[in-house]
């Protein structure tokens, strides 16, 4: 969660430890509206500039991501089975007709 404060921090030319460091201070003392500010590189109460991000739309990135991966796994499967049936496959050796002929 602290990629897009890091990028902020960095693209303005700022020291991006110090700055994430001071951020989780204000966030372990309960004031979570506090934020990086992005032409600044410095950290301000959010609230001040209008800026909200509600619960639901994390809520929501976590469901996403969470789906995401699942679909990779299924799909992995999918293909190691593939995989191990046509491996089974080539160790039975050919189909009785093939071998007649």
């Amino acid at each position: 969660m602290e990629v897009i404060p890091r990028t902020l921090v960095q693209n303005s030319g700022g020291n991006a430890i110090r700055v994430l460091t001071e951020l989780r201070a204000k966030h372990a003392n309960g004031e979570h509206s506090w934020g990086v500010n992005g032409e600044t590189g410095k950290i301000v109460d959010m609230k001040t500039y209008g800026l909200y991000e509600s619960a639901s739309v994390k809520i929501q990135t976590f469901k996403t991501a969470i789906e995401a991966a699942r679909m990779l796994l299924r799909v992995d499967d999918v293909v190691q089975a593939t995989r191990k049936e046509k491996e089974q496959g080539q160790s039975q050796g050919p189909p009785p007709e093939e071998m007649e002929g």
